[in-house]
């Protein structure tokens, strides 16, 4: 999950509570395993080495395709599983390296969903092409957990993975989970947050940026531009339902640069910006 990953939980025993960490681990592991662009030999490999062939998947990979394909149509394109590979130019390491556009412009050729054929359960892309599932795959991974820990009778637990979480129910004795949201600075907290039922995600640029000329450039990259959206957010937390829709709702607010706000303002869940 490229971030720490914990399960706090409410058990009588000791054994109960590492029963249920190791139902969340064995489920973080397997779709890591599976979906990660880093490993060889998953689904996401196949995909991006299979050299412009079309590629079968399973019902789960084309399950999270078509949230891919939903976010990239309410994103107007800003949301695109096939930006990934704008990383070749861009290192968002603190520094002042910022590419020159022709490096940018290079790479944008193999951007773009719309190149893709996508047809349940046929995917293929132009050799060179890739996708990179990393922007949805946390967020299910929490969701996954927490819906088996309810399976299990798992009892008041919160899945936490690098601050996307997700609760079962209350806790016992205090009503309600105290979640802080990060700030700036390690280890201080931005706000304190109540959490009785749902979820929490988080989008930002907190550890993700360069530096130059008292520029920042946030790794919240435009697609179809190649460049990072002007005038994002520095972090976008929102409360809903799932993992999922919250982290879709903060994503699509940093793509919406200037108008993080006023996107946020529109949708039905509770939020915070931070600029």
């Amino acid at each position: 999950m490229g971030s720490p990953c914990e399960l706090v939980c409410e058990a009588l025993e000791r054994r109960a509570a590492h029963e249920l960490s190791s139902i969340v681990a064995a489920e973080a592991w397997r779709i890591e395993d599976k979906f990660s662009r880093y490993l060889d030999g998953n689904i996401v490999d196949a995909i991006n080495s299979a050299g412009g062939r079309p590629v079968e998947v399973d019902d789960e990979t084309a399950q999270l395709l078509d949230f891919a394909v939903t976010l990239y149509e309410l994103s107007e394109r800003r949301f695109d599983i096939t930006s990934g590979v704008l990383r070749q130019a861009w290192h968002f390491d603190g520094s002042d390296r910022v590419p020159a556009d022709s490096r940018v412009q290079a790479v944008l050729e193999l951007v773009g969903w719309h190149r893709v054929a996508w047809q349940r359960p046929l995917l293929q892309m132009p050799r060179g092409m890739e996708i990179d599932l990393g922007g949805i795959a946390k967020e299910y991974a929490v969701d996954r957990c927490a819906a088996l820990l309810r399976e299990q009778g798992g009892g008041p637990c919160l899945v936490n993975f690098g601050g996307d979480l997700a609760v079962t129910e209350p806790p016992a004795q205090r009503v309600r989970w105290k979640v802080a949201i990060e700030g700036e600075r390690d280890g201080e907290a931005d706000r304190i947050v109540d959490l009785k039922q749902g979820a929490l995600a988080t989008s930002g640029d907190a550890r993700r940026f360069l530096l130059k000329n008292g520029v920042r450039y946030s790794h919240i990259l435009d697609p179809t531009t190649g460049w990072p959206v002007p005038d994002a957010p520095r972090s976008v937390t929102v409360a809903a339902d799932t993992c999922t829709q919250a982290g879709m709702i903060s994503t699509l607010a940093m793509l919406e640069g200037a108008g993080a706000e006023a996107f946020l303002d529109a949708q039905a869940v509770t939020s915070w910006c931070r600029r």
